[in-house]
Protein backbone atom coordinates (compact mmCIF):
# COMPACT_ATOMS: atom_id res chain seq x y z
CA UNK A 1 0.00 0.00 0.00
CA UNK A 2 1.84 3.07 -1.30
CA UNK A 3 -0.45 5.87 -2.83
CA UNK A 4 -0.89 7.81 0.50
CA UNK A 5 -0.30 11.46 0.72
CA UNK A 6 2.18 11.27 3.22
CA UNK A 7 1.40 14.97 4.48
CA UNK A 8 2.16 14.45 8.03
CA UNK A 9 5.67 13.68 6.94
CA UNK A 10 6.67 16.76 5.59
CA UNK A 11 9.41 15.69 3.53
CA UNK A 12 10.29 16.64 0.13
CA UNK A 13 9.53 13.26 -1.15
CA UNK A 14 6.60 11.57 -1.56
CA UNK A 15 6.53 9.38 1.45
CA UNK A 16 7.14 5.82 -0.07
CA UNK A 17 10.00 6.98 -1.64
CA UNK A 18 11.36 9.19 1.65
CA UNK A 19 14.77 7.52 2.27
CA UNK A 20 15.63 5.53 5.44
CA UNK A 21 19.64 4.79 5.70
CA UNK A 22 20.00 5.51 2.11
CA UNK A 23 17.36 3.74 0.74
CA UNK A 24 13.20 4.41 -0.44
CA UNK A 25 11.02 3.18 2.07
CA UNK A 26 9.07 1.75 -0.67
CA UNK A 27 12.23 -0.28 -1.12
CA UNK A 28 13.30 -1.58 2.02
CA UNK A 29 9.36 -3.18 2.36
CA UNK A 30 9.82 -4.78 -0.95
CA UNK A 31 13.27 -6.36 0.05
CA UNK A 32 11.62 -7.47 3.32
CA UNK A 33 9.25 -9.45 0.92
CA UNK A 34 11.38 -10.45 -1.19
CA UNK A 35 13.54 -12.10 1.65
CA UNK A 36 9.95 -13.94 2.80
CA UNK A 37 8.19 -16.36 1.80
CA UNK A 38 6.02 -14.29 0.10
CA UNK A 39 5.75 -15.29 -3.96
CA UNK A 40 3.76 -11.98 -5.71
CA UNK A 41 4.65 -8.53 -4.53
CA UNK A 42 1.94 -5.99 -5.77
CA UNK A 43 2.29 -2.45 -5.14
CA UNK A 44 -1.34 -0.07 -4.47
CA UNK A 45 -0.39 2.86 -6.12
CA UNK A 46 -2.56 6.30 -6.80
CA UNK A 47 -2.34 9.54 -8.39
CA UNK A 48 -1.19 10.73 -5.12
CA UNK A 49 2.43 9.12 -5.92
CA UNK A 50 3.18 9.69 -9.13
CA UNK A 51 6.79 9.38 -8.60
CA UNK A 52 6.90 5.97 -6.24
CA UNK A 53 4.53 4.19 -9.05
CA UNK A 54 7.30 5.61 -11.54
CA UNK A 55 9.96 4.20 -9.51
CA UNK A 56 8.14 0.67 -8.63
CA UNK A 57 7.37 0.56 -11.97
CA UNK A 58 11.30 0.13 -12.81
CA UNK A 59 11.43 -2.86 -11.10
CA UNK A 60 10.00 -6.06 -13.16
CA UNK A 61 9.16 -8.36 -9.66
CA UNK A 62 6.32 -5.78 -9.00
CA UNK A 63 3.43 -5.16 -10.31
CA UNK A 64 1.37 -1.98 -9.79
CA UNK A 65 -2.23 -2.08 -9.07
CA UNK A 66 -4.08 1.56 -9.76
CA UNK A 67 -6.18 2.79 -7.11
CA UNK A 68 -7.88 6.29 -6.69
CA UNK A 69 -5.92 7.06 -3.78
CA UNK A 70 -9.07 8.15 -1.39
CA UNK A 71 -7.96 6.44 2.10
CA UNK A 72 -6.64 3.26 2.79
CA UNK A 73 -9.90 0.96 2.80
CA UNK A 74 -10.87 2.51 -0.26
CA UNK A 75 -7.77 1.95 -1.66
CA UNK A 76 -7.43 -1.76 0.29
CA UNK A 77 -11.02 -2.88 -1.06
CA UNK A 78 -10.32 -1.96 -5.46
CA UNK A 79 -6.82 -4.00 -4.61
CA UNK A 80 -8.43 -6.94 -3.27
CA UNK A 81 -11.15 -6.41 -6.24
CA UNK A 82 -8.20 -7.01 -8.95
CA UNK A 83 -8.44 -10.32 -10.75
CA UNK A 84 -5.12 -11.46 -10.34
CA UNK A 85 -5.66 -11.30 -6.35
CA UNK A 86 -6.77 -14.13 -4.28
CA UNK A 87 -7.11 -14.28 -0.59
CA UNK A 88 -4.64 -15.02 1.61
CA UNK A 89 -3.18 -11.60 0.93
CA UNK A 90 -0.54 -10.49 2.98
CA UNK A 91 -0.82 -6.75 2.90
CA UNK A 92 1.76 -4.04 4.20
CA UNK A 93 2.14 -0.31 4.66
CA UNK A 94 4.97 1.58 2.59
CA UNK A 95 6.12 3.28 5.49
CA UNK A 96 7.55 0.12 7.62
CA UNK A 97 10.75 1.23 6.69
CA UNK A 98 12.35 -1.82 9.41
CA UNK A 99 10.18 -4.74 7.92
CA UNK A 100 12.17 -8.36 7.24
CA UNK A 101 11.62 -11.17 5.99
CA UNK A 102 11.31 -13.04 9.38
CA UNK A 103 8.81 -10.97 10.59
CA UNK A 104 6.73 -11.70 7.51
CA UNK A 105 7.45 -14.89 7.66
CA UNK A 106 6.37 -15.08 10.95
CA UNK A 107 2.85 -13.53 10.29
CA UNK A 108 1.92 -15.86 7.69
CA UNK A 109 3.30 -19.24 9.72
CA UNK A 110 0.66 -17.81 12.29
CA UNK A 111 -1.89 -17.49 9.69
CA UNK A 112 -1.59 -20.80 8.52
CA UNK A 113 -4.97 -22.48 6.48
CA UNK A 114 -7.24 -19.94 8.56
CA UNK A 115 -9.20 -18.30 6.35
CA UNK A 116 -9.96 -15.44 8.86
CA UNK A 117 -8.40 -12.16 8.19
CA UNK A 118 -5.70 -10.83 10.91
CA UNK A 119 -4.93 -7.65 11.93
CA UNK A 120 -1.79 -7.67 13.70
CA UNK A 121 -1.55 -4.89 16.32
CA UNK A 122 0.93 -3.51 18.87
CA UNK A 123 0.77 -2.37 21.88
CA UNK A 124 0.72 1.85 22.12
CA UNK A 125 2.90 1.82 24.91
CA UNK A 126 5.41 -0.12 22.58
CA UNK A 127 5.28 2.91 20.27
CA UNK A 128 5.54 5.13 23.42
CA UNK A 129 8.86 3.12 24.84
CA UNK A 130 10.32 3.70 20.97
CA UNK A 131 9.39 7.26 20.56
CA UNK A 132 7.26 7.14 17.57
CA UNK A 133 3.72 8.54 16.97
CA UNK A 134 -0.01 6.86 17.49
CA UNK A 135 -2.13 7.66 15.18
CA UNK A 136 -3.91 5.29 15.38
CA UNK A 137 -5.99 2.35 17.61
CA UNK A 138 -8.17 0.07 17.70
CA UNK A 139 -11.81 0.65 18.41
CA UNK A 140 -12.27 -2.16 20.41
CA UNK A 141 -9.14 -2.23 22.21
CA UNK A 142 -7.63 1.67 22.15
CA UNK A 143 -4.49 0.10 24.03
CA UNK A 144 -3.34 -1.60 20.56
CA UNK A 145 -2.25 0.35 17.51
CA UNK A 146 -2.60 -1.39 13.98
CA UNK A 147 0.94 -1.64 12.52
CA UNK A 148 -0.39 -1.60 8.66
CA UNK A 149 0.45 -5.13 7.82
CA UNK A 150 -2.82 -7.59 7.44
CA UNK A 151 -3.85 -10.97 6.53
CA UNK A 152 -7.13 -10.63 4.85
CA UNK A 153 -8.41 -14.01 4.56
CA UNK A 154 -11.40 -15.75 2.45
CA UNK A 155 -14.05 -15.62 5.49
CA UNK A 156 -15.81 -12.69 6.84
CA UNK A 157 -13.83 -13.43 10.19
CA UNK A 158 -11.32 -11.63 11.73
CA UNK A 159 -9.19 -11.59 14.34
CA UNK A 160 -6.64 -9.19 16.11
CA UNK A 161 -2.94 -10.58 16.56
CA UNK A 162 -0.51 -8.71 19.28
CA UNK A 163 3.23 -8.58 18.16
CA UNK A 164 5.70 -6.86 20.06
CA UNK A 165 8.31 -6.57 17.62
CA UNK A 166 9.97 -2.71 17.49
CA UNK A 167 10.41 -3.55 13.78
CA UNK A 168 5.91 -3.77 13.33
CA UNK A 169 6.01 -0.90 16.12
CA UNK A 170 7.44 1.69 13.90
CA UNK A 171 5.39 3.25 11.20
CA UNK A 172 7.09 6.06 9.70
CA UNK A 173 4.48 9.05 9.56
CA UNK A 174 6.64 12.13 10.45
CA UNK A 175 10.22 13.12 10.37
CA UNK A 176 11.18 11.88 14.01
CA UNK A 177 9.62 8.64 13.00
CA UNK A 178 11.51 8.41 10.15
CA UNK A 179 14.83 9.81 12.71
CA UNK A 180 13.91 6.80 14.66
CA UNK A 181 13.72 4.36 12.05
CA UNK A 182 16.96 5.70 10.99
CA UNK A 183 18.74 5.02 14.14
CA UNK A 184 17.26 1.23 14.40
CA UNK A 185 18.42 0.43 10.75
CA UNK A 186 22.03 1.34 12.20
Amino acid sequence: MCGGKGTRLESPHEKPLHPIDGAPMIDRVLAGLEESAVETSFAAVSPNAPETREHIERDDAVRTIETAGEGYVTDLLAVLDHPAIEPPVLTVAADLALLEGPVADRILTAHGDNAASRTICVPVALKRRLGVGVDTRLESAPHLAPTGVNVVGSSEESMTRVSYDPRLAVNVNRLEDARIAEERCG
